[in-house]
């Protein structure tokens, strides 16, 4: 794909750790500075990819095989811990409206976007593109993006009525292996003579789901156990274990020909929804390690794209993604909603708004360039040029939309905790910090004289920078913070009215 070449630097372990370094520095330092802004900070590691790239600084990555090899690893991880960080209480009300949108929704979306794709090879001099060409178009970007949505959801803190959240995360999370499908499908009628007949396709995608889902179910129960039964002696090895059961898996399911990132996106929901030893530092391991992922890929498929090839098809790319936008996704959500009809006319727009292309569909459309399908590399300019779009125009007004359909419900920012304490999941008690007023102290300011209920007690004070542990003849200060633990929320709610605070927690 590239032919620049600026300069040449000999592949060596220590060139490669110092590139990889530059540009997760690099990378992160725009994602930080571009949060400020509302600028999605998945959309400047393209960008930091493409400055690096040949046509920027002159990195040479040009090999679609690596990318795809990249992006499934990375894919599979974010999918995994995407499953791992929701709960089956949040999932069991709206299971069956992700399910038809991670299925009827994407088929919808890739017959809408690859009729409209046709008619503009027919009414467009120069942008002629087969009927076989368009639907693999129009099935590479049929799907949302889950590293997009869970990251855009994640990163901005939104907190969304009608259990909108679980639902868009749920279907992001679930409908890659549908578009996968549809892509895979196209690859095969347009590389073969040989006929399929559409009972096969639907044979085919039926055996990939069903087997996706039961191997990731029942993979994940296996995971589970062997995380309760197991005694590694060293306690960082267990995340280690469940990033080999994640990889394990994906391969697996795809060595019997299920759909791998269906595999590992249920396996992640049901070890998430399972008890074991250290589950909250497995947890925390694999946030970062989806945020590093999420990075690395899209750093490399910002690498492979050459920007001058962009603008040539930057009119079709734009007229095709308005047309996702405004019109496909919408229709295709509308529709495959209507069944539901408790579901709010507010919920379906944002649902419909929230259908952003990301990583996914740049990774399908290397499958194209792998196989050697004629006009691939158009395909992939497309497909990358309509996430620039999807992310810049829909990732960066999701809140805003939010709050105009009035689905995001109003939070206060809380500060970083003083105490870096955190409860096991098991435990039920409420943990609270508050800084101590006037009015905390009304009733006196020794520990025994601030009126707390019996079922709360305060653990540790932070007076400057000091910690310490009170006790009941212990002077408390106005801006003392104090760590508060209560049996549960009421209580805590409680303890919040007797100090003279806002009880809103």
């Amino acid at each position: 794909m590239h032919t620049k070449t600026p300069f040449k630097m000999t592949i060596t372990a220590e060139n490669i750790l110092l590139i990889g370094s530059v540009l997760l520095f690099f990378s992160l330092l725009a994602g930080k500075t571009g949060y400020k802004f509302g600028v999605p900070t998945l959309l400047l590691f393209l960008v930091v990819g493409m400055v690096f790239g040949s046509e920027g600084l002159g990195l040479q990555f040009s090999n679609p095989k690596i990318a795809q090899f990249i992006g499934v690893v990375a894919l599979s991880i974010i999918l995994f811990s995407g499953g791992m960080d929701t709960k089956y209480e949040e999932i069991k009300p709206i299971a069956p409206q992700g399910v038809i949108l991670a299925t009827l929704g994407v088929l919808l979306t890739a017959i809408l976007t690859s009729a409209f794709i046709y008619a503009l090879s027919l009414l467009i001099p120069g942008f002629d593109l087969p009927l076989p060409v368009c639907l693999l178009l129009g099935s590479i970007m049929s799907s949302t993006d889950s590293a997009s949505v869970f990251a855009i959801l994640r990163s901005k803190g939104l907190k969304l009525k009608h259990n909108l959240r679980p639902l868009l995360e749920l279907e992001s999370g679930s409908n890659d292996p549908m578009a996968y499908m549809l892509t895979i499908t196209m690859i095969q009628i347009i590389m073969t003579t040989d006929n399929l007949r559409i009972w096969q396709v639907a044979l085919m995608f039926l055996y990939q789901m069903i087997t996706g889902g039961l191997a990731g179910f029942l993979l994940g129960k296996l995971c589970a156990y062997l995380m309760k039964k197991s005694n590694i002696g060293n306690d960082s090895l267990y995340p280690i274990l469940i990033l080999a059961f994640c990889f394990f898996i994906f391969s697996f399911t795809d060595l019997i020909k299920g759909n791998g990132f269906l595999a590992v996106y249920i396996g992640g929901l049901v070890i998430g929804n399972s008890r074991f030893i250290h589950k909250r530092t497995v947890k925390n391991f694999f946030d970062g390690l989806s945020w590093l992922s999420q990075i690395i890929m899209f750093l490399a498929l910002g690498l492979l794209v050459n920007p001058s090839e962009l603008w040539p098809i930057a009119g079709i790319g734009l007229l095709i993604g308005i047309f996702m936008i405004v019109l496909a996704r919408p229709v295709s959500v509308l529709i495959s909603l209507m069944p539901f009809r408790m579901m709010t006319l507010q919920s379906r727009i944002f649902t419909s708004w929230v259908g952003l292309r990301g990583a996914v569909p740049i990774i399908f459309a290397t499958y194209p360039l792998v196989s050697k399908v004629a006009q691939a590399n158009i395909l992939f300019n497309i497909v990358f040029f309509i996430t620039i779009l999807s992310l810049l125009f829909q990732g960066t007004s999701i809140p805003w939309v939010a709050r105009k359909l009035h689905v995001s419900i109003p939070q206060k920012k809380t500060a970083r905790s003083e105490f870096e304490m955190e409860f096991s999941e098991d435990i039920k008690s409420a943990m609270s910090e508050v800084i101590v007023t006037q009015e905390s102290l009304r009733f006196g300011n020794r520990m025994m004289e601030i009126p707390l209920p019996d079922k709360t007690l305060v653990v540790m004070v932070k007076r400057g920078d000091s910690f310490f542990i009170p006790r009941g003849g212990t002077e408390i200060q106005i801006g003392d913070k104090l760590l508060i633990i209560s049996d549960d929320e009421k209580a805590l709610r409680e303890t919040y009215k007797n100090l003279g605070m806002d009880s809103d927690i």
